[in-house]
């Protein structure tokens, strides 16, 4: 009987058996298996999966995290075999929690996400002021910047970056999202996207950029 590793790879990584994702990956390569196919047959396949669960609120935030662990650990044995493009084929993205909010676990999810999805991730923490944005978005040519808010005291900040942004003539996206947030919300401050949960982020950064 042939044995599936691909789905085996996918399950362990929605499982978010670590050590299991790191032998499979090994055996993979050990067999002549493309790298680039472990990583979009496998591991990004159980990713998603992840990613929907959450987005129906069938798993939550420890689930997603323990996942996350066993995909990092196997994109760790591939990257030395993987080109740039291969992981971070679909452009830079620069996120950080606003001015004012030290809070940053649905940041993290989110960017943990989009590393996974293709995407070149900049995180910059929490507390960030706009100049702070703008700075990386100029440094690392962005093409989405990712903004997050946890405060209703500090949502408002979102606004005076976007319109910093305007000013300086930057061509970047921008997506909002936490827990204060809503589409009427980003709407009102001239945002390119908002969303609810991680899984969101990732569909509205491929629709900005496509």
């Amino acid at each position: 009987m042939t044995i599936d590793y691909y789905s085996l790879l996918a399950k362990s990584v929605i499982d978010g058996t670590h050590e299991t994702a790191s032998e499979l990956t090994r055996q993979m390569l050990y067999l002549g298996f493309q790298p680039k196919e472990i990583l979009d047959e496998g591991l990004l396949k159980g990713m998603n999966v992840v990613g929907q669960r959450f987005k129906e609120n069938i798993i939550f935030v420890p689930q997603v995290l323990i996942s996350a662990r066993a995909f990092k650990v196997s994109l760790s044995l591939l990257e030395p075999f993987l080109s740039k493009t291969d992981t971070e084929g679909n452009g830079t993205v620069v996120i950080g929690t606003v001015k004012g909010d030290i809070h940053d676990i649905g940041k993290n999810i989110v960017a943990m996400m989009l590393r996974s999805s293709g995407f070149k991730v900049v995180d910059l923490g929490i507390d960030i002021r706009v100049e702070k944005y703008i700075e990386a978005i100029k440094a690392h040519q962005a093409v989405i910047l990712g903004m997050s808010a946890l405060l209703t005291t500090t949502m408002g900040y979102m606004k005076v970056v976007i319109d910093r942004l305007k000013q300086e003539g930057l061509q970047v996206k921008t997506i909002i999202g936490g827990a204060p947030i809503n589409q009427a919300f980003a709407y009102q401050i001239g945002a390119d996207g908002y969303a609810k949960n991680a899984t969101e982020a990732i569909e509205i950064s491929k629709n900005l950029i496509n």
